[in-house]
């Protein structure tokens, strides 16, 4: 099984890891990637896994969901008891953009 890694492919790399390469490198690469893929992949075709369960949860932790309630929170007035400065129902704060 021949993973072959294209040139556009090296280049899209090269991209990502800020690297300017040239047009040889740029073969180089590609070759010396596509083997190394494909020596990769044949030692992991070679691992019996027939008696391996797959494995879905690494951490075996589960999600603990709790039923969605609407529960009552602060009036207004609570909420606005410790402010130092209230305009029309709202706390005022110093302004941050110039106009």
């Amino acid at each position: 099984m021949a993973e072959n890694i294209t040139k556009d492919k090296v280049k899209s790399i090269a991209k990502l890891a800020n690297l300017s390469l040239t047009e040889n490198e740029i073969e180089k690469y590609s070759k010396q990637l596509s083997e190394v893929i494909d020596f990769n992949v044949s030692k992991l075709n070679k691992v019996d896994t027939d008696q391996v369960e797959p494995l879905l949860n690494a951490s075996g932790l589960t999600n603990v969901y709790r039923e969605d309630k609407v529960e009552p929170g602060l009036t207004s007035e609570d909420a606005l008891k410790n402010v130092k400065e209230i305009h029309n129902g709202f706390i005022k704060v110093k302004a941050i953009l110039d106009q």
